[in-house]
């Protein structure tokens, strides 16, 4: 099959270096601490996260960090198969862990010492992507709990199809049985945090597509930076909810420059909304 034309358009007329639409909300579960819905495509995801509060399980208690936990599912909805998986499936518990670790390297676990995270991660709709899009919502919704952080996570997948690097594949081209590369990286910081490859590529080939999907994680960081601009505007005045999405990227993380949030009122935010730890 081809998945790429002559003229350099793929199946959904896409560029090959070209992503899909990407779409964010904040707060779309009142009732946890933080919560977001993102999109690419027609990948649609929603994340919640409760924390930090009490462990509850004490033995599972780490006394000098945050206890990280992630539970993945896909909605029975979610693809045309509506055939039910069974809870904690292979996939779902290999799913899970990722995402967890990859959280685990941007939350600065060690100012929340004796507390537990939970982030959950629902597949709404899936097209392809589903991997970066639950990373990409897991993040945002971790902004929006203001969990102290070194850097937003961002997360885009590549792969190599008729002889052509794809950028964000769909699930057609996803199970085409090509190489396909999933990155995960903290942009401000510059570091990868993230890296999985399904199949074998030539170290030249490997490294054009990587390169691809870093570049798509960078896209998807600028989108998140014009998707705050959007929701509180230039002129929002430091106010108590712009804070709350983005100290967590401030004074904690020595980046408060970035956001153009003064150190003092970061400090006073975080005095105002930390929690004695027993």
């Amino acid at each position: 099959m081809e998945y790429v034309s002559p003229e350099g358009l793929r199946l959904d007329g896409r560029r090959s270096m070209e992503m899909r639409q990407l779409r964010a909300q904040i707060g779309a579960v009142a009732k946890a601490d933080g919560s977001a819905v993102f999109e690419m495509g027609n990948t649609k995801v929603i994340a919640a996260v409760y924390g930090p509060r009490e462990v509850q399980n004490r033995n599972q208690q780490i006394s000098d960090q945050a206890l990280v936990r992630c539970e993945y599912s896909m909605a029975n909805f979610s693809t045309g198969d509506r055939m039910r998986k069974p809870k904690g499936d292979r996939r779902s518990t290999e799913i899970s862990l990722v995402i967890r670790q990859t959280m685990e390297a941007c939350i600065l676990t060690h100012l929340m010492p004796r507390s537990q995270i939970d982030i959950y991660v629902q597949v709404l709709q899936a097209d392809g992507g589903t991997r970066s899009a639950c990373i990409n919502a897991a993040t945002l919704a971790l902004a929006d709990a203001g969990i102290p952080m070194r850097d937003l996570v961002t997360s885009c997948s590549a792969g190599y199809l008729n002889s052509t690097p794809l950028l964000d594949l769909n699930y057609v081209e996803d199970s085409a049985g090509g190489a396909d590369i999933t990155v995960g990286i903290l942009p401000k910081l510059d570091k990868v945090t993230l890296l999985q490859m399904d199949a074998k590529l030539p170290v030249d080939i490997f490294e054009n597509v990587m390169q691809l999907a870093i570049e798509g994680c960078k896209a998807i960081a600028n989108y998140i930076g014009e998707f705050k601009e959007n929701i509180y505007g230039s002129d929002h005045k430091y106010n108590d909810s712009y804070i709350r999405f983005f100290f967590s990227l401030a004074g904690v993380a020595g980046e408060y420059q970035a956001t153009g949030i003064p150190k003092r009122l970061i400090v006073y935010y975080w005095l105002k909304n930390s929690k004695p730890h027993a």
